[in-house]
């Protein structure tokens, strides 16, 4: 069955596209330069090689992309782990919803689990804003990316987003192919995700059916992940008071490189991701009595609830839970060596922000302790557990 809308500005690239666009990627400087970051000693000339042989999706990230990404992780944390992916079947379609912590590594590093776990790694949807160069946004299609379009005018809005919807739904139903999609536009830069109402209504645009059959229809899985250190809390928080100080303050492209670059690089330490089951069942058990502003609420609370419920706790979070309420509730859960650890760490990050005017401490730590203490909060009141 051929799709009604016309995909081809959004979807990755077809397999037999690749060569010509493999080769252009491989001319760039930038791609030259992000590549040798990762593996400074690398034969750049035997890699593209490599990069010319390949002729599909999945040998392309079979050669290049899932090996990078296991030196980045070599690299830049003390390893990475996954759970609950015997809650669903290698058969299956599913779109997997996360909280969105890293604009580039989300995903990517999903994909890597999802290897590991013996299932076929995802399409990835990507905002267009993150596309800074033509070839970054050849790239990611190579990679079985689909370009979420974010910048357009008012009047294309729904055009874009019945499109984007109708792109899932037949990746889903039509190409029987996983997709990832955060739960928000843009990452929570203070770590307290909620799952926009937008990305439910946003997904019903491309059904047919009732609100509630055409949600259950893509199968969502929350996916929780967590990091133990990010290490563009510091870049969060010199932008949250850049915000405070200037409301009508706006990131650069250069800024968004920036993120981007210390994302990738930078120390994340521990990285895991918990997958829960898929929603349907509690999407069912809702109430046919429900108008359909509050069924989409209720959809997102049930996304919300499975993604707070299975966040990673590390030492930095309880720590940071006890600094930022000025309580000692969680000291069973570290040393002191700990706490002083993690205080002498969120000093070096704030230590880093060197080009603010009017630079204000004590503000920048409040905004990193909540980073690391929201994922705890939100576990607490998702398990029913007091604050």
């Amino acid at each position: 069955m051929e799709p009604f809308f016309d995909f081809d500005e959004i979807r990755p690239f077809h397999d037999e596209e690749l060569p010509e666009v493999i080769r252009s990627i491989a001319r760039e400087k930038g791609f030259e330069h992000a590549v040798r970051c990762i593996i400074p000693d690398i034969d750049y000339a035997e890699f593209c090689q490599l990069m010319y042989s390949c002729r599909t999706k999945k040998e392309f990230q079979i050669k290049l992309a899932l090996p990078l990404l296991y030196k980045l992780i070599q690299v830049s944390s003390s390893g990475i782990d996954g759970s609950g992916f015997d809650k669903i079947s290698t058969d299956g379609n599913y779109t997997y919803m996360s909280n969105h912590r890293d604009i580039v590594l989300d995903a990517s590093f999903l994909n890597v689990m999802l290897h590991e776990n013996r299932f076929d790694t995802c399409e990835v949807a990507i905002g267009d804003n993150l596309l800074i160069y033509d070839w970054i946004a050849n790239l990611v299609r190579v990679n079985k990316s689909v370009i979420v379009n974010r910048n357009v005018p008012v009047r294309k809005m729904l055009e874009v987003s019945k499109r984007l919807s109708n792109y899932i739904r037949y990746t889903i139903q039509e190409k029987h192919q996983s997709l990832w999609i955060a739960q928000r536009e843009g990452r929570a830069k203070d770590s307290d995700d909620r799952t926009q109402e937008s990305m439910i209504k946003m997904f019903n645009l491309g059904g047919t059916g009732t609100l509630k059959e055409n949600i259950m229809s893509l199968n969502i899985v929350p996916v929780s992940i967590s990091y133990e250190y990010d290490p563009c809390d510091y870049l969060k928080a010199q932008e949250f008071q850049q915000k405070r100080d200037n409301p009508d303050f706006k990131k650069t492209p250069h800024d968004d490189l920036l993120n981007m670059e210390k994302g990738i690089l930078g120390y994340k330490g521990h990285i895991h991701f918990a997958l829960s089951e898929p929603i349907n069942e509690q999407i069912a058990a809702l109430s046919d009595d429900l108008d359909k502003t509050d069924t989409i609420t209720r959809i997102t609370h049930i996304i919300d609830r499975a993604i707070h419920s299975n966040y990673m706790i590390y030492t930095g979070n309880y720590v940071a839970y006890d600094l930022l309420y000025g309580n000692n509730r969680f000291t069973d859960r570290y040393s002191e060596e700990e706490k002083a650890f993690f205080n002498n760490y969120v000093q070096g990050q704030i230590d880093k922000i060197t080009d603010l005017p009017d630079k204000d401490e004590v503000f920048l730590r409040h905004k990193i302790l909540e980073m690391y203490s929201n994922p705890l909060k939100n576990k607490l009141i998702a398990t029913g557990q007091p604050l």
